[in-house]
């Protein structure tokens, strides 16, 4: 019977750590799949300010150069500063109004201490790119977006609201399904049973609320 349970008991280590393996995989696969996303998205807009000859070419160059850097070596680590997962944000937010030409009116609002908590890097990305990408343009009067992070020692709330493109301007049936199943399968990973996903949306606007127990 002892040499059983001992039999037993390293059977299912094993097994624990193969399915440790096997979900830490699946997490870098899912994480690389933000990378070309956004490069993708950045890329075009940069073609984009060089065919004008935008001036501000070069300054997106720097912001991309930036977050090129976080995305290659700060976001390999498991959790990273919210200081610097924000810094991030921002450089994206930058690139974007540079695109917009800064007509959008755009808020990004933090409270609490994000020196004082750490979060898996790149989880918010995906709903700030659909923001911009389906909720957004130049010719619409109303379009706005709103982005909001609160701290609250070991909770976090992400909000993300944004108008909605009328079926008129949508250039692609490309929807953000993609993208937002990667997302949940990495909250689920990282953060099981420590997190909460409220979507609200209505034919002119679309909210995300995302809280996070970062504990």
């Amino acid at each position: 019977m002892l040499r059983f349970a001992k039999d037993w008991f390293e059977l299912e280590a094993k097994k624990s750590e193969i399915e440790n393996e096997k979900l830490t995989a699946e997490l870098r696969f899912l994480k690389a799949q933000v990378n070309p996303h956004f490069l993708f998205n950045t890329l075009n807009n940069l073609y984009y300010l060089a065919m004008i000859n935008s001036p501000n070419t070069t300054e997106v160059i720097e912001k991309l150069s930036q977050m090129m850097r976080y995305m290659l070596y700060d976001s390999n680590h498991p959790k990273v500063s919210m200081t610097k997962e924000i810094e991030y944000m921002k450089n994206y937010i930058s690139l974007e109004k540079l695109r917009l030409d800064n007509q959008i009116p755009i808020t990004f609002d933090i409270s609490g201490n994000p020196d004082e908590v750490q979060i898996v890097p790149l989880i918010f990305i995906t709903f700030l790119e659909n923001a911009f990408k389906h909720g957004v343009s130049n010719s619409m009067t109303d379009a706005y977006v709103n982005i909001s992070i609160d701290i609250n020692g070991q909770q976090c709330t992400y909000c993300v609201e944004n108008s909605k493109l009328p079926p008129n301007l949508e250039t692609t049936n490309e929807k953000s399904g993609i993208g937002l199943q990667n997302v949940n399968r990495r909250l689920e990973l990282s953060y099981p049973n420590n997190y909460e996903l409220i979507v609200n949306e209505d034919d002119k606007d679309y909210i995300v609320v995302l809280k996070l127990n970062l504990a």
